[in-house]
């Protein structure tokens, strides 16, 4: 399978899912612990994007390498948070929903290519 997706469009895609990370809890009514993880993670998806060596990182610090692996082990993470934490509803499918597109993005991501 091509890898359709490179450096340079991962990093919009991160960028934009920290939007939509910070989002979620006012436009889905997302609370108390799905509200805060939420936030939570659009805080750490921002700063994992700032520092990994791809175009749109700021600092270069992390290799884009890294940066997919800690994707691999966040999706699945996403998909286990509903019944891990207990998330119903508007929650459940949201966290069911933002996984699936990091393991796709993920699947369709070229993290051998040059930044």
């Amino acid at each position: 399978m091509k890898l359709i997706i490179n450096p340079l469009i991962h990093g919009y895609i991160d960028y934009a899912t920290v939007v939509i990370f910070l989002l979620a809890p006012s436009l889905l009514g997302l609370g108390g612990v799905a509200g805060m993880l939420a936030y939570a993670l659009a805080v750490i998806h921002l700063a994992m994007t700032l520092v990994t060596d791809f175009p749109l990182g700021a600092v270069k610090l992390v290799p884009f390498r890294l940066h997919g692996w800690v994707e691999r082990i966040v999706g699945p993470a996403l998909l286990l948070a509903p019944f891990l934490l207990g998330f119903e509803g508007a929650a459940r499918g949201f966290y069911f929903l933002l996984g699936a597109v990091i393991i796709v993005v993920g699947l369709l991501t070229d993290y051998e290519a040059a930044s």
